[in-house]
């Protein structure tokens, strides 16, 4: 994986430990497994990230960074990756996951006009999806992070048996004496 380019896209450590929704953690974020960026920190970061994005709660962000904190994985990494699950992207994620949850339970879906307001969640909307779209939104969140986690593990290693071989070919061409030609 190219780190640099990851790190240059990452926040500064010291931005991610002043925000203002952070600080709840105070000195556990000092830890300094949360900055390092390795093969280990960023496939584990991928995978808090990922399943976090798919979780139907507020504050993702937050419970992104605490479970880095649990797992001691780039902080940074995950907490970016849960913006995934965007204002954009929310609806076709989260309805995905709603047909994986009808498809697990065997129940119909209920696709019906949507109107995202208080009078719908008093008159009970959330009644006949939540258990769909918990159970979908689980599932695509164990298959997220785990495809995550050994897609980047995958490519770093990968990554990395490149810079070998590319290193090897350079010794060889550097030891190997070219013949003048006359």
């Amino acid at each position: 994986m190219p780190k640099r380019l990851i790190k240059s896209l990452l926040p500064h450590h010291d931005k991610v430990r002043n925000h203002k929704h952070l600080r709840v953690f105070g000195t556990l974020l000092h830890d300094a497994n949360l900055w390092h960026l390795n093969r280990h920190s960023a496939s584990g970061a991928f995978a808090v990230g990922l399943f976090m994005a798919f979780i139907p709660l507020p504050f993702q962000m937050v419970l992104a960074a605490a479970a880095a904190i649990l797992f001691r994985v780039n902080l940074p990494l995950s907490v970016c990756l849960v913006w995934i699950s965007n204002p954009i992207t929310i609806p076709p994620l989260f309805f995905f996951a709603y047909l994986v949850g009808t498809w697990i339970t065997g129940s119909p879906a209920e696709v019906e006009p949507f109107q995202f307001s208080l009078e719908w969640f008093q008159n009970g909307g959330l009644d006949g999806i939540w258990v769909p779209l918990l159970i979908g939104s689980l599932v695509c969140a164990s298959l997220a992070s785990l495809l995550g986690y050994s897609l980047i593990l995958w490519i770093w290693r990968w990554r990395v048996v490149e810079k070998w071989k590319a290193r090897r070919l350079r010794k060889k061409t550097q030891r190997t004496p070219t013949t003048p030609s006359t």
